[in-house]
């Protein structure tokens, strides 16, 4: 990584902006809380089922200024086409931006699953990513250059996260987007009761920001997370595969027709894509653990 053109930047500098804008986005998004405006917008099917409020539009300015006044030559990907800025051919490095992620769970005023995050991509690699917790105020992430994740509280604690191998999967959660029902057949079978043949000790569903939800696999407070097919975005993408790929997590996609699990990469993609199968994100310390599993079944 040290030969990437950072242009007035270093790579330390670069992470203490990262962090004060996840910062500042999040104070900007909690002072919504009670108070706040709610549009309707189109969402990736083309039906006018999504929303934008003043809290999106809040944090969305604190990113945009500071990124064109901290970073110039750097782009913008995110999800208002509007704010797309292509980079300087001399840096080719481009900023991902979700400044609420679970707007929706904001807007039912949750008091879980709101999120903002920002990543920094260069080519199909992501150098460095922040996911901020509204709620809690914690922020995770890791900087360009470095090797370790860290978990940030609201006071400014830092521990730097680990994950723990000893642990196996069939004495932890699986974590879902929806109920198990509503997956393939495979995804049943994997989710089931052990006493039915199932693999993990049992599942949990989590709704709103998918960042936020990601950060329990991080922590270890599950096993393993489940994506359901939809669409890849970036700024949905880049941070949570990011810090999942910097934390040995691997990812397998569902092949129905042939009924089995088969590695994939964590890829970043500029524009949004569909995502037509399942995917399963565990560490790769725990794949032996599921093969086995999987040879018997």
């Amino acid at each position: 990584m040290a030969d990437k053109n950072y242009g007035n930047m270093n790579a330390h500098a670069i992470g203490f902006i990262m962090k004060e804008m996840v910062r500042r986005a999040i104070e900007a998004i909690r002072a919504q809380r009670f108070a706040f405006e709610v549009t309707a917008k189109e969402g990736h099917d083309g039906q006018m089922d999504d929303i934008f409020t003043s809290a999106d539009k809040a944090a969305q300015e604190i990113y945009v200024k500071m990124i064109t006044e901290a970073f110039p030559g750097y782009g913008i990907v995110a999800e208002e086409d509007h704010l797309r800025v292509e980079p300087h051919p001399d840096i080719g490095m481009y900023f991902t931006v979700d400044p609420l992620d679970g707007t929706k769970a904001f807007k039912r005023r949750q008091s879980h699953g709101i999120g903002t995050m920002i990543a920094l991509v260069c080519g199909e690699e992501v150098i460095a990513a922040y996911v901020g917790d509204v709620m809690t105020r914690e922020i995770y992430g890791f900087r360009p250059e470095s090797d370790k994740v860290h978990r940030i509280s609201e006071y400014g604690f830092g521990e730097t996260l680990r994950i723990d191998p000893s642990v196996q999967l069939k004495d932890q959660h699986i974590l879902l987007r929806e109920r198990p029902e509503n997956h393939s057949r495979c995804v049943r079978n994997l989710t089931a009761l052990q006493n039915d043949g199932g693999f993990f000790q049992d599942f949990e569903i989590a709704t709103g920001s998918v960042g936020v939800s990601t950060a329990r696999l991080w922590k270890g407070e599950v096993g393993a997370v489940l994506l359901r097919p939809i669409y890849e975005t970036p700024w949905d993408c880049a941070p949570v595969f990011g810090i999942s790929q910097r934390l040995g997590f691997v990812m397998y996609e569902m092949n129905t027709k042939k009924g089995i699990w088969e590695p994939t990469p964590m890829t970043v993609y500029e524009s949004t894509i569909p995502i037509p199968r399942e995917h399963l994100i565990i560490h790769r310390s725990r794949v032996r653990e599921l093969s086995r599993w999987l040879d018997i079944r």
